[in-house]
């Protein structure tokens, strides 16, 4: 039963592409199978969420410089048993960045994507199944500071292209710039 509002927004998930639409599928496959799938105790992999953030007038995003993977991504993570990923997302976002102003745009699903973890200790490679949530922030509110960030930083959406190197985020600025 926990799983089913999860699954209810998968369903009815819009894709920008092809590859998106895959992943759309594997994920609802991956919850469906997993009763687990929120726990990070699932080494194979898990449910995380994120929150794309941009600025009221669209033309800004702000991307994380993450400490343990050394990339520019967007805020987000573990769902650690809170089968609410939009939850997740904004609790994360909070917590990385410091930001108080974040505003759900909808309750939607902005994007989803499945990327590799790599091996890390004794943690296995593994799977998360990124859940990906649209938020509004104030570009001119201070940020906070976390351990697992190195950087934090509004980026033109232009600018931000040149920062990054993953198709998924490529694929979050196209969707933003539409």
């Amino acid at each position: 039963m926990h799983r089913q509002p999860l699954l209810a927004l998968l369903r009815q998930h819009k894709p920008a592409d092809p590859t998106e639409q895959t992943m759309t599928l594997t994920a609802i496959d991956f919850v469906s199978t997993h009763s687990d799938c929120f726990e990070r105790s699932l080494l194979i992999g898990h449910v995380t969420g994120s929150a794309w953030i941009v600025s009221p007038d669209r033309q800004q995003t702000l991307l994380i410089h993450h400490r343990k993977l050394d990339r520019w991504l967007q805020p987000g993570g573990h769902a650690d048993g809170d089968p609410d990923v939009m939850a997740v997302a904004l609790r994360e976002a909070q917590e990385e960045t410091g930001l108080t102003s974040l505003t759900l745009v909808s309750r939607a699903i902005f994007d989803v994507d499945i990327h590799e973890i790599p091996t890390r200790k004794e943690t296995p490679s593994h799977l998360h199944y990124d859940i990906r949530f649209l938020f509004e922030a104030d570009p001119k509110e201070a940020f906070g500071t976390s351990d697992e960030i190195k950087n934090i930083r509004w980026f033109s959406l232009e600018n931000a292209f040149e920062m990054v190197n993953s198709e998924s985020i490529f694929r979050m600025l196209r969707k933003n710039m539409a």
